[in-house]
């Protein structure tokens, strides 16, 4: 089958995760993406990761999967020259360098425009292109810190906490991804390439709900609330008989209204202290106490099968090792296992969202460092043997 993005070449540069998981995405739909890496050490992705079996990363597989990776110092002038001549064959860029890197060596979107006018240029960084910050380092925990996320994460008498997982750098990656399939739409109608801009802090900014005129109309400020959002209820975790923890989500009018019956008291439902969504945020901590009750006297199993048949919107908190034993992970195909040469093979999750005519998928793990030299700089550049020998010789590649 052929993937929906096959058409289309990418040139990935930066390194960690935020230009990198945009680079992913892309290659997760098909894109040819060339991931170009310094020739001493490469991306420190290669070596990110708490867990390292046979010394390797586990995180490189998953952000570098369906890549190829070329070597090339771009701070020396033969390097740039190289690059220039591998965009000149691509339809976008992706980097996440502090702004105006590119432009320091020579390849400033304007530039590049000269002899390749349809290419996109996307940009990742964490406060965007202009502005007063864009010159600051940004990593993507800044990035939370400024676009509102940080400040409302954790427990209410607490500092405010992270999430264990890089959430700043992939959304702005995403967002990055959207725009550059919004610019790529846009050139099949104009010829004209153009810059995508996506910065972290505004990437966390756009979830952040009604975060804005809460404050600015109402005089509002949302603040840390733990587990629970305020004023929505009943949505949070009740423990079992058995010891497990489940979440339940019943907060609309008539999911509680089938929760109530699921409990043998459908009274709840009518009782004016409950019987409206507003009510029942007023009510949260005494309605939790109710439900918490109710739920300790069934066991994980029977209490999920019960709330599953009344309709109402319920799960486990998940782990790693229950993804893998889940059965609607397996029909869904949510993990794949990919050929490794050092594991043989490795799990990771699938490409997504699903598509019915042109899905992605995940086709191989992140390549060794500069292993597509030859494939790149000979057969689709045409250099021959000699002169890449000359340019490794002299660490260009």
């Amino acid at each position: 089958m052929t993937l929906p993005l096959s058409d289309l070449r990418v040139v990935e540069f930066g390194q960690l995760l935020a230009g990198p998981f945009c680079g992913q995405l892309l290659g997760d739909f098909g894109a040819e993406v060339i991931k170009v890496e310094d020739p001493g050490r490469g991306d420190p992705m290669r070596e990110w990761g708490r867990e390292k079996p046979h010394g390797k990363s586990l995180w490189w597989p998953v952000v570098a999967r369906n890549k190829k990776s070329v070597t090339c110092d771009l701070r020396q002038p033969e390097g740039q020259a190289l690059v220039r001549k591998l965009i000149d064959t691509a339809d976008i860029v992706v980097e996440n360098f502090r702004p105006g890197t590119l432009e320091r060596w020579g390849m400033a979107p304007a530039t590049l425009w000269e002899t390749n006018p349809g290419l996109v240029v996307t940009r990742v960084t964490g406060y965007g292109q202009t502005g007063p910050y864009s010159s600051r380092a940004g990593f993507g925990s800044i990035g939370e810190a400024m676009g509102g996320i940080r400040y409302v994460m954790g427990d209410p008498d607490r500092a405010p906490v992270r999430a264990g997982i890089s959430l700043g750098d992939s959304l702005a990656a995403t967002y990055a991804c959207l725009g550059t399939l919004v610019a790529i739409h846009h050139r099949e109608r104009t010829g004209r390439g153009q810059v995508v801009d996506s910065a972290i802090y505004e990437a966390v900014l756009a979830m952040m709900e009604s975060l804005l005129p809460e404050w600015a109309v109402a005089g509002y400020q949302r603040e840390r609330t733990g587990a629970v959002l305020p004023n929505v209820s009943p949505s949070n975790v009740y423990p079992t008989g058995d010891g497990d923890l489940i979440l339940i989500a019943a907060n609309q009018d008539s999911v509680f209204g089938r929760l109530s019956v699921a409990m043998d008291s459908p009274e709840l439902a009518t009782n004016p202290k409950y019987a409206t969504h507003s009510a029942r945020g007023a009510a949260m901590e005494e309605l939790d106490g109710l439900i918490a009750k109710w739920t300790a006297t069934k066991n994980a199993d029977e209490l999920l099968g019960k709330l599953h048949e009344a309709g109402v919107p319920a799960g486990r908190i998940f782990r790693a090792k229950d993804m893998f034993a889940d059965p609607h992970f397996a029909a869904r195909e949510a993990i794949v296992s990919v050929p490794h040469p050092d594991f043989g093979s490795i799990p990771m999750q699938n490409a997504t969202p699903k598509l019915s005519e042109t899905p992605g998928s995940v086709r191989s793990a992140g390549p060794a460092l500069g292993e597509h030299n030859d494939e790149i700089y000979g057969g689709l550049i045409g250099l021959g043997e000699t002169e890449r020998a000359r340019l490794r010789q002299h660490k260009i590649i």
